[in-house]
Parts: C-alpha cells; sequence; structure tokens
C-alpha cells in the first residue's frame, strides 16, 4: 500500500521491530515512504509516536502506535516561464542542465520569476521530484546565482532520492573550475576547513576554527597566468559558497568574487570565476555510471587569455 495524499495512517509497531529506529520502520513499511518523505514529514510534525512529536532516530517499542498523516499536496502557485536552458542530458528520471550565470535556482525573496525553477516547469512540467517542496520541484543541489555550470534535477521521487544519497555517501562527484588569485601552494592539496556563517557578517560564510559543518575540497593547479592560477576543486563535502570560502582560506580568492575576494572590478569578468566542469553519477534507475562536462563560458575563456593563458582544454 502506497501512501495516499490527504490520509492518515496509524501502524502498530510489532514486537519484531521493537529497538528500531523511527526512519528505518517506516522506510520498510507497506506506506512506501522514501526516507527524505519521512524526515519532511516529520520537520512539518506530520508524524508522532503515541501522540508525540519525536526524531527520526526514535527507537521504538513493541505496541507503540505510529501515527503517519500525508497532507494534500500544496498547490503550486509558481508560474512556468518560457526560458531557454541548455539541456546537457535528459531521460525520465534525470535532467543535467548547464545553468548559465545570472540566474537563481529557484524561487526566493526577491526572486520570483526567472529562476530555473520557471524555467524547468516549462521544459519538464509536472514531471519533476516533489521532495524537494512546491519551490523547489527537481532542486537535488543548488549553484550560487553567478557560477555557471553543471547541475542535477530529479524528475521523480525515486529519482530524488537516489541523488540526494549518493551526495550523501559521496558517490556522486562534482568538480569545479575556477580562476584564483596568486598560486596555491602546494600547487595540488586537501583543504579541510569547517563552513559557517560569519560571525559580524550574516550573510556571508566563513572558514571556522571552531563550529560550523565538516567541508573538504581536494584541488589541483592545472595552469599558472599572470598574477593566478587556473585550478581545479573537487568537493568532497557540499557546503554553501564551498570552493569561494575554501580558496579564500588559503589567500587565493576566486577572480572577481564580489562576497570573498576584493578589486573586483579591474576584470573583463563581472562575477566570480567559478563554473561546475565536471559530475559523476550513478543513474538512478540503470545503475549506470554517468560522466558530464560543460565547457567554460565565453567569460571565463576571456578571463584565461587575458592573463596568459589558454582555456582551450577546458572547453
Amino acid at each position: 500500500m502506497k501512501e495516499s495524499e490527504g490520509s492518515a495512517s496509524a501502524l502498530t509497531v510489532p514486537a519484531g521491530n521493537s529497538g528500531e529506529r523511527l526512519d528505518k520502520f517506516l522506510a520498510s513499511s507497506e506506506l512506501g515512504l522514501s526516507r527524505s518523505r519521512i524526515q519532511k514529514l516529520l520537520e512539518d510534525g506530520h508524524i508522532t509516536v503515541n501522540g508525540a512529536s519525536v526524531r527520526s532516530s526514535q527507537k521504538l517499542k513493541e505496541g507503540d502506535t505510529v501515527e503517519v498523516i500525508i497532507p494534500p499536496p500544496e498547490s503550486l502557485d509558481i508560474e512556468a516561464e518560457d526560458i531557454a536552458i541548455d539541456i546537457v542530458y535528459e531521460d525520465k528520471d534525470i535532467a543535467i542542465i548547464n545553468k548559465p550565470a545570472g540566474m537563481v535556482v529557484h524561487p526566493s525573496a526577491g526572486h520570483s520569476s526567472g529562476t530555473l525553477v520557471h524555467a524547468l516547469l516549462k521544459h519538464f512540467g509536472d514531471t519533476l521530484s516533489t521532495i524537494g517542496g512546491v519551490i523547489r520541484p527537481g532542486i537535488v543541489h543548488r549553484l550560487d546565482k553567478d557560477t555557471t555550470g553543471l547541475i542535477a534535477v530529479a524528475k521523480n521521487d525515486t529519482a530524488h532520492e537516489s541523488l540526494t544519497e549518493q551526495l550523501a555517501d559521496r558517490t556522486m562527484s562534482r568538480t569545479y573550475l575556477a580562476v584564483v588569485k596568486g598560486e596555491p601552494r602546494p600547487k595540488q592539496g586537501l583543504i579541510e576547513a569547517n563552513i559557517g556563517r560569519h560571525r559580524y557578517q550574516r550573510k556571508k560564510m566563513a572558514a571556522l576554527k571552531v563550529g560550523g559543518r565538516e567541508a573538504v575540497s581536494k584541488y589541483r593547479v592545472l595552469q599558472g597566468l599572470k598574477n593566478a592560477s587556473v585550478v581545479e576543486v573537487k568537493l568532497v563535502t557540499g557546503r554553501t559558497h564551498q570552493v569561494r570560502v575554501h580558496m579564500q582560506s588559503i589567500n587565493c580568492p576566486v577572480v572577481g568574487d564580489p562576497v570573498y575576494s576584493r578589486g573586483v572590478g579591474k576584470y573583463s569578468i563581472k562575477r566570480q570565476a567559478l563554473h561546475a566542469w565536471k559530475m559523476k553519477l550513478i543513474h538512478p534507475r540503470t545503475e549506470e555510471k554517468m560522466e558530464f562536462t560543460a565547457v567554460i563560458p565565453d567569460d571565463m575563456a576571456k578571463l584565461i587569455l587575458e592573463m596568459g593563458g589558454d582555456p582551450s582544454g577546458y572547453r
């Protein structure tokens, strides 16, 4: 029996499931709920044990009553917009998009139109996953507004669940290309610096010695430029502004970054020179290993040329 929208179900914990975590119990139940769906229902207060709100890690006892309320679907008041997008790959489960600079991924304060979500609704309609909620259909991970490159989109909840798990267990890999000031020393290495909110400037993130969330990046210098370098950065974790913060933390901020670098006006590029270059994942349905590459955009190629480099290897 699969979940039905706008319904309530009560499950009694049998002796064989005593001591089991709530999320594991529900994931294997007849309701057919995904782990992400369970977590969202818990956060919204739609799952209780013996009438009380609990966490996903709650250990159950024989005879406990687990009540699950599946709320009716929220009406989607975001209108599809006919915005051109670069679809690198598409099938019935996933789509890989090459996002341009200047495009916000999903609606938020100050960005009620023109987002990637508005474009996805036009191109894919109601086939997108619903796990992210009504303002983030299909969205598994994000890119900053002015960061270009590859972003994975889920076209159903099963695909969304798989891609989310791949991000968590690091079987999905994402590699960025950045033009940074100076030259990192050594020329390749591992940056391990927790990331959290800046102590005084709350809109910024910062590398922290105490607190924050684990953040790890592998980097490698690909090409030396005039007072700068082309660097490949592979995410081990995926935190907000991770590449930008980590490169600043080793005194090699991303060129053109208006938040984490200085002197941005002297470069031809009008944004951070950061591009989500490569992506590897396992297909949610076929389990095929897949690799994607998005060539760098014209503004980054121009910047590399101006700095005495050769962008042809990234195009």
